[in-house]
């Protein structure tokens, strides 16, 4: 066999190889029980950290693992416990774990332990190597310049500028939750503007309540997608999808494009009600893209769905169409 046969045959079993891969990912799901809002912050020497809300919404915990599956067993640490009295109370909510400079900042929401619905979002930093050791410093309260209800905030690097993007209640009253944009100055501060690129505008984004949230970015195939969740927390939460071409004006709202349907939703013949506030990952392999996200195996809920404790983490494999945009296999089990 020449060399250019060799290399020939080696690249086509270098694309089949990865194309099976991708394929025969199996996770052991859930990977985390009652663990909801899971955010997946992966090493570059790859190792794996798993934060997400605990049912009694009173602390922050992480988990460490070498593999996504290993994170199903690994003993977690309590980093963060909520205050007694005034802010961060109460409603300890959705923590992301991120990493700036060598140092790790943990962006989590909280509400007042005498007002408990008075959310807003909140920083803490840590300058350890491994941020299940040092200390976490509480930094205080992410500033926006509207001062109200908001909560999951996320951040990713554009260009050379770094933004973050969070939910909020944008026209007051019962109007719900928006997401917003804004280029930050430093992993602490908003520099704005603060760029509203959607709020609840279907009907599926208004089951029970009026609920944009929980963003979660991509980027891929020349553009930046943000999966976010909407509607109530029980099997009517559902995950949309929101695009922009990478070249264009991200704080231009009139450059965002949305899905008029939800891209990931309930399906009762798996048992999957009310899967939404994701994150994304890669596997082992350093390239295939792995949702995590949460989910019950049950649809009927006693009392108020945020009392229920058993929204579980689970993973998943993140597909592509021909046109270059992210296929979650609705019809597809974990």
């Amino acid at each position: 066999m020449n060399f250019l046969k060799i290399v020939i045959v080696l690249a086509i079993t270098l694309v089949f190889h990865n194309s099976i891969f991708s394929q025969n990912i199996q996770f052991d799901n859930p990977i985390a029980e009652q663990r909801a809002d899971p955010w997946v912050f992966k090493t570059d020497d790859g190792v794996y950290y798993l934060i997400a809300s605990v049912p009694e919404y009173d602390r922050i915990v992480i988990r460490k693992a070498h593999s996504i599956n290993g994170m199903k067993d690994t003993p977690e640490k309590e980093v963060w416990h909520k205050h007694d009295k005034g802010v961060m109370g109460h409603h300890i909510w959705a923590p992301e774990l991120h990493r700036f400079d060598g140092k790790w900042y943990i962006y989590f929401a909280a509400g007042e332990a005498e007002n408990i619905w008075n959310i807003r979002m909140w920083a803490l930093s840590n300058a350890s190597e491994d941020p299940l050791k040092g200390e976490w410093k509480e930094e205080g309260q992410i500033k926006t310049q509207r001062e109200s209800f908001s909560l999951d905030a996320t951040t990713f690097e554009h260009k050379g500028k770094q933004y973050m993007i969070w939910a909020q209640n944008v026209r007051g009253g019962q109007h719900g939750t928006g997401l917003v944009l804004s280029e930050m100055k430093d992993p602490l501060t908003l520099t704005g503007p603060e760029v509203v690129i959607t709020e609840p505008d279907f009907s599926w984004e208004r089951v029970k309540y009026n609920v944009n949230e929980g963003p979660a970015v991509i980027k891929r195939n020349g553009k930046i997608f943000v999966t976010y969740s909407a509607s109530a927390t029980n099997d009517n939460y559902c995950i949309g999808l929101l695009w922009i071409d990478e070249d264009a004006d991200l704080l231009d709202a009139a450059n965002w494009e949305k899905s008029p349907a939800p891209v990931f939703h309930s399906n009762e013949d798996l048992k999957r009600y009310g899967p939404g506030h994701n994150s994304f990952t890669t596997a082992e392999d350093g390239k295939t893209v792995i949702m995590i996200y949460h989910a019950r195996d049950y649809k009927e809920i006693q009392g108020n769905e945020l009392s229920d404790p058993n929204r579980a983490t689970r993973a998943r494999v993140v597909q592509w169409t021909e046109s270059g945009f992210p296929d979650f296999m609705q019809n597809q089990g974990d």
